[in-house]
């Protein structure tokens, strides 16, 4: 294991201005989210609209990689350049998802623990030869009654640590996610109890598996209330109440932290971000703070391209729009005035 490399990669994932694209959805998943723009979900257009995002003209600017599904990472654009190669040209690091989904926890109802550990060595030797630089593994954390349980938080913990372990092993530097979910009506208050100790759960078994600290990345949720609470979060305490959650449980060795956008609209994604790194300037905080986003990055793409070959150059403007932004977030320099410059 070759710790100084994937401590570069790890600080070029999360370089100044730079964020992750997650563009990692299962075939159904992506199904599901072409059917919404009337496109069939087959094998080639999954493979159109991902060269869409990616051949982009200027992502790289604002980019530093992308995440992809295990079909996508072995496919090619139109031309026949491979879309690690293609990725690596345009300044990407390819990445690859790696988990094989979130299932049922035995003896705790309602519950989940993610998958994958089973043959997950040999299938990251094979992602690495396929020109991934790095993995991610989420896990889901129900917030409800009587829940999460300890069970949930320590199987979760544990799986997520030993992937880890086994990515450093094989070159890949882990995206680690303990995605606390957005569903439910709980308080933020109780939002941040649960995402403290999700993440206090995971370090501890990160130290114990022999993970270093620097040749990974976090990737959180936000600290806010759920989505049907009758008392929604302020952005400024959403911000507020996240850097504490991150200082309360994170080592200063991990190079950055790139939230996921949970459900939360594109703007709303945005401005916690930008928030986050004005507050986190002021409080000299050890980490680089910038985003890994999936619907908030690609929807606005996704519905202007609606399958129609003569929308790909709006619908990349629109992706570039969105990363210009988040940029701007993860600088805290973004305003109000910057998104509708942009748009114009």
């Amino acid at each position: 294991m070759n710790i100084q490399q994937l401590t570069e990669t790890a600080q070029a994932m999360v370089a100044p201005g730079k964020g992750i694209l997650a563009m990692d959805e299962s075939n159904p998943t992506c199904g599901k989210r072409l059917a919404a723009v009337g496109v069939d979900n087959s094998e080639d257009n999954r493979r159109a609209y991902r060269e869409l995002l990616l051949t982009t003209p200027g992502l790289g600017d604002y980019i530093s990689g992308a995440i992809l599904y295990d079909e996508t990472i072995r496919q090619s654009l139109a031309d026949g350049t491979p879309f690690p190669k293609a990725m690596q040209d345009r300044g990407i690091i390819p990445g690859i998802k790696v988990d094989t989904g979130a299932k049922e926890l035995a003896g705790h109802p309602g519950e989940k623990v993610t998958e994958g550990l089973d043959g997950l060595r040999e299938r990251l030797k094979e992602y690495h030869d396929l020109g991934a630089r790095f993995a991610k593994w989420r896990a889901v954390i129900t917030i409800g009654k009587d829940m999460p349980s300890r069970g949930c938080l320590e199987a979760n913990a544990h799986a997520l640590a030993r992937y880890a372990a086994l990515c450093q092993e094989a070159e890949l530097v882990p995206i680690v996610e303990p995605e606390v979910l957005f569903d439910g009506d709980h308080s933020i208050e109780r939002c941040f109890q649960v995402t403290r100790e999700a993440q206090s759960r995971l370090f501890s078994q990160l130290y114990h598996q022999n993970v270093a600290f620097s040749g990974l990345v976090l990737k959180p949720s936000m600290v806010l209330a759920g989505k049907d609470a009758a008392q929604q979060s302020a952005p400024d305490q959403v911000a507020r109440e996240t850097l504490r959650c991150l200082r309360d449980t994170v080592p200063a060795a991990v190079p950055g932290v790139a939230f996921l956008s949970g459900g939360q609209s594109d703007q709303q994604a945005t401005e916690h971000l930008n928030l986050m790194n004005q507050q986190a300037k002021k409080m000299q905080l050890p980490w680089q703070l910038t985003f890994s986003y999936a619907r908030a990055l690609q929807h606005v793409a996704l519905t202007t391209w609606r399958g129609e070959k003569d929308k790909v150059a709006e619908a990349q403007q629109a992706l570039l729009h969105r990363a210009k932004c988040n940029s701007a977030a993860s600088r805290g320099q973004y305003n109000e005035k910057l998104e509708h410059e942009m748009a114009a």
